[in-house]
């Protein structure tokens, strides 16, 4: 769908900006919640996390903010630099881009994409939120890795083919069809 380099930057900064904050929420909530309110004593997974100073990132408390801010500038770089150009070739060698119609297609991106980014997101969340106060060990870190992927996959797959992408898509025609038409006249 994007032609251009700018594009592809445009199309990945709408799908980022979307899909961290559905990420943050799913971890703070979801995956990390019941350990922030069960250290804090906090019923609630919010006051538990300003109770606690933030979220630990590195070892020191951040606010929500930071975190999104975080993981924002992250994903953008992984996007750019290995989701997009990767996922469009990996589907490329299953299905021949000119003859497959689009939506089958454009499914095969959104998987291969999926297939890389939650791997290596769920790497960064590892090292970012490992708990460095009870000491490294790299064991510890595969395996939290390997359960953050465990968690993160569904929700990425389901997210992003049936939600994040179709939304995105939506919007992304929307912006360069009515640039296109002004252009045009």
């Amino acid at each position: 769908m994007p032609k251009n380099q700018f594009q592809r930057t445009v199309f990945a900064l709408i799908t980022v900006v979307i899909t961290v904050r559905a990420y943050v929420f799913f971890s703070l909530y979801v995956v990390h919640g019941s350990m922030f309110m069960e250290i804090s004593g906090e019923s609630h997974v919010l006051a538990a996390i300003y109770k606690l100073g933030g979220v630990p990132v590195l070892g020191c408390p951040i606010p929500i903010w930071g975190v999104v801010l975080i993981e924002f500038v992250f994903a953008f770089l992984l996007e750019i630099l290995l989701g997009s150009p990767l996922s469009f070739k990996l589907a490329s060698k299953v299905f021949d881009p000119y003859t497959t119609h689009p939506v089958i297609f454009e499914t095969a991106i959104i998987c291969a994409t999926v297939g890389i980014m939650c791997p290596a997101m769920s790497f960064i969340a590892s090292i970012l939120y490992y708990n460095y106060q009870g000491g490294f060990n790299l064991f510890t870190l595969l395996a939290e890795w390997l359960k953050l992927v465990c968690f993160n996959f569904p929700f990425a797959y389901f997210t992003q083919l049936f939600f994040i992408q179709p939304f995105v898509r939506t919007v992304f025609k929307a912006v360069f069809s009515r640039k296109h038409g002004k252009s045009g006249d």
